[in-house]
């Protein structure tokens, strides 16, 4: 079973590029299977985490940025795999 990890933050004005590269360095205290990061319109970061583990297993997350980076809460959602489709 796989397990995946989504953690999603939106910046403060202006400061997008440097929650990017805060995410991108953030060290987690083992190694998933797989780790990707994404931009979005609005200042939005989005990091996936995929780790081979039941969906209520204890797996390390990000951790929320500082205060004066972001304009709200991380948002944090996770999704068991189904499989997948396509190529």
């Amino acid at each position: 079973m796989s397990v995946t990890l989504m953690w999603e933050a939106r910046a403060v004005a202006g400061r997008g590029a440097e929650l990017l590269e805060w995410a991108r360095t953030q060290p987690l205290d083992a190694a998933p299977l797989r780790r990707e990061t994404f931009r979005a319109p609005g200042e939005r970061v989005l990091v996936l985490t995929w780790w081979d583990a039941p969906l209520d297993a204890d797996v390390p997350e990000l951790p929320e940025p500082d205060d004066s980076l972001i304009t709200r809460p991380v948002h944090r959602w996770r999704f068991e795999s189904l499989g997948t489709e396509g190529r």
